[in-house]
């Protein structure tokens, strides 16, 4: 059996494609490439991926367009390459679903670093809330749902969440009633503390504020506790 990640890189640079798949290669990882977005569907019909790199800028349908639709679909985990300067295009980028960002340029080390980190946080959910042994969680009249990662509203409307938020909601989830600093959740999220102008964190609770329908000028669900982080505000009940 091959226990090898699996590992997609999209970018139209042919040259950037051969040097991280060597790299990558070198380092454990299978690897695919493609040079556009139909090339990367197809790849995706192919097998399991464990991890894409997306370039932002592609010909035909960019990164997050891609981003958007991959979010519709699957909840394979995703890291947006942009040129250096770019710090509005990496903000839609986690907007639109990405799990991590990287510029341009960057060395294939951190890249490895990256893919570790964002690979590790989506296989390292609290036990007593991991996929097989939580297939329902409830709260606050909604459910979410382990196996397809899917958010039903109590009139039984279904969303598709985001990687990043399906993990910042499990992390909430697993900690109700109790205040967790943007440092905690950058920890338990992405594996270190938070720099002070990554936004990524207060993106996803905007999101996920946004997919509860919590008024985010008086939220009821996850409540900022000014100075100390967030709080998710609400009783939760694990179903096996």
């Amino acid at each position: 059996m091959d226990t090898q990640d699996h590992i997609l890189i999209v970018d139209d640079d042919a040259d950037i494609r051969d040097l991280l798949g060597d790299y990558l290669g070198k380092n454990g990882y299978r690897t695919s490439a493609a040079a556009d977005g139909k090339a990367m569907w197809a790849a995706l019909a192919r097998g399991k991926v464990d991890l894409i790199v997306l370039d932002l800028m592609l010909p035909g349908e960019d990164g997050l367009t891609l981003c958007r639709k991959l979010r519709g679909e699957a909840d394979t985990p995703v890291i947006m390459l942009t040129s250096l300067g770019e710090e509005t295009d990496r903000i839609v980028g986690l907007e639109m679903g990405a799990d991590d960002y990287l510029s341009k340029p960057f060395s294939p080390r951190e890249l490895v670093a990256r893919i570790k980190s964002v690979l590790r946080r989506a296989r390292s959910l609290p036990r007593n809330l991991r996929a097989d042994e939580a297939s329902e969680i409830a709260f606050a009249g909604w459910r979410l749902l382990t196996g397809p990662r899917h958010l039903v509203s109590a009139k039984g409307v279904v969303t598709s969440l985001s990687g990043g938020e399906y993990q910042m909601l499990r992390i909430l989830l697993s900690h109700p009633n109790h205040v967790l600093s943007r440092d905690q959740l950058m920890v338990l999220s992405k594996g270190h503390e938070a720099d002070p102008m990554d936004r990524s964190i207060d993106i996803q609770i905007s999101r996920l504020r946004h997919r509860l329908q919590d008024d985010p000028s008086d939220p009821k669900i996850i409540k900022t506790v000014r100075g100390e982080g967030y709080l998710l505000a609400v009783p939760v009940e694990v179903k096996r």
